[in-house]
């Protein structure tokens, strides 16, 4: 049968060719930061990265995982509940636990299982998941995963929000679902309102703090922290593997009863293995850093202010954002690709963003600040867009 099968995909895959849909992968060569090199030999200015705080190759991580493979060995062969926990998975859960001002924290592979793994253990049939319509992927699948009634609402819009409430209230127990802040556009959920309305109706609250933990918020505790409501929420996922060192794993985060059932039934839980202990131990160093700190959290809200601001006066389309990400709207899928390459020419890395990852008609370049950035590499790559920009017709 293959033959058939082969020749079928071999008609889609050029299909996205044609399209100008198709992702080609870079390959890097030294150590993830804001200059990076590639195997080509070229050097260049790394703006696509979550690397948010500039931890990826931080020095204290990378000596403190490399102290747990002296204590701890390389990985734990096992899944948690079996002989898969260490003292290092417990330490990082706790101290997730206490950045954020929750009752428990679990550990995941990557915030991917974490949000896969979060609705069907704790919602039946009799109950209902209310979710943002651009709600990462990941929050998505793990919503199709559970047997609850599902509402959609218009993204960071309250008004539908509390429509999608009332119906809702047909079912036992309810959740409004939202990103912090949605990857694709840099925007910040509006979490006040949501939890005034949550309140109004009767509903829980999961917030997906993956690209807003480490960004956003005066010390960097996220959504919560910047409309003033820890504990507010009885749901918190993120990830390691942006703002906090880059590497891998995920978490959830929240009520003590709600993290115990997850212990218990949540699938990739119970049948993925446990994080390597060098991952656990590093991540326990970037919560004392954040926790001592927030230079790169004052860094990171400077750098985005200036580079968001210098690429507004350029005339480019910029959507609004109060996070690290700011999307350059360019609407063509391939505009988006040649944009990009040209811009490697300048030494400026970044990717073009088009259909399936965002809605077609909405290609896009997504530059993404870190702390890492100086200013120099700011104006280089508001000097660099600058050129291409006119040089492609897109600016005057």
């Amino acid at each position: 049968m293959y033959k058939d099968y082969q020749k079928h995909l071999s008609t889609i895959l050029k299909e996205i060719k044609e399209a100008g849909l198709y992702k080609n992968e870079r390959i890097i060569v030294s150590p993830q930061g804001a200059e990076i090199e590639l195997n080509t030999g070229q050097k260049v200015l790394n703006f696509c990265a979550n690397n948010y705080l500039g931890l990826s190759s931080n020095p204290d991580l990378i000596e403190a995982a490399k102290a747990s493979l002296d204590d701890h060995g390389y990985g734990m062969s096992s899944v948690r509940f079996i002989c898969g926990t260490t003292d290092l998975h417990k330490e990082l859960e706790k101290k997730i636990a206490d950045f954020f001002g929750t009752e428990d924290a679990i550990l995941y592979a990557a915030c991917f299982d974490a949000n896969g793994g979060v609705f069907e253990p704790l919602l039946t049939e009799e109950d209902a998941i209310i979710s943002d319509s651009l709600n990462h992927a990941s929050i998505i699948d793990g919503v199709r995963l559970c047997k609850a009634h599902r509402y959609r609402y218009e993204n960071a819009d309250m008004e539908d929000l509390e429509k999608q409430l009332q119906l809702a209230q047909a079912q036992r127990f309810r959740i409004i679902v939202t990103d912090g802040v949605f990857s694709m556009d840099g925007n910040v959920a509006p979490l006040d309102k949501i939890v005034e309305l949550a309140n109004k109706y009767n509903s829980m609250v999961m917030v997906d703090e993956s690209h807003s933990a480490g960004v956003v918020g005066k010390t960097g505790r996220g959504v919560t922290e910047l409309y003033n409501i820890p504990g507010k929420v009885e749901i918190i996922t993120g990830t390691l593997g942006k703002a906090f060192g880059g590497a891998i794993g995920g978490f959830t985060t929240g009520k003590k009863e709600i993290i115990e059932i997850l212990r218990q039934r949540s699938r990739p839980y119970l049948f993925s293995n446990s994080i390597p202990p060098m991952v656990a131990a590093a991540g326990i160093r970037v919560i004392d850093m954040m926790t001592d700190t927030n230079a790169l959290q004052d860094k990171l809200h400077w750098n985005s202010e200036y580079f968001i601001s210098a690429m507004k006066k350029l005339g480019f389309d910029i959507k609004p954002t109060k996070s690290a990400i700011c999307a350059v709207m360019l609407y063509d899928a391939k505009l988006s690709q040649d944009f990009a390459l040209k811009l490697l020419d300048e030494g400026i890395y970044v990717t073009g963003f088009y259909y399936p990852v965002v809605p077609k008609g909405q290609a896009r370049i997504r530059v993404q600040l870190s702390a890492a950035h100086e200013k120099e590499h700011l104006d280089k790559a508001v000097k660099a867009f600058g050129k291409i920009g006119k040089e492609l017709g897109i600016l005057k």
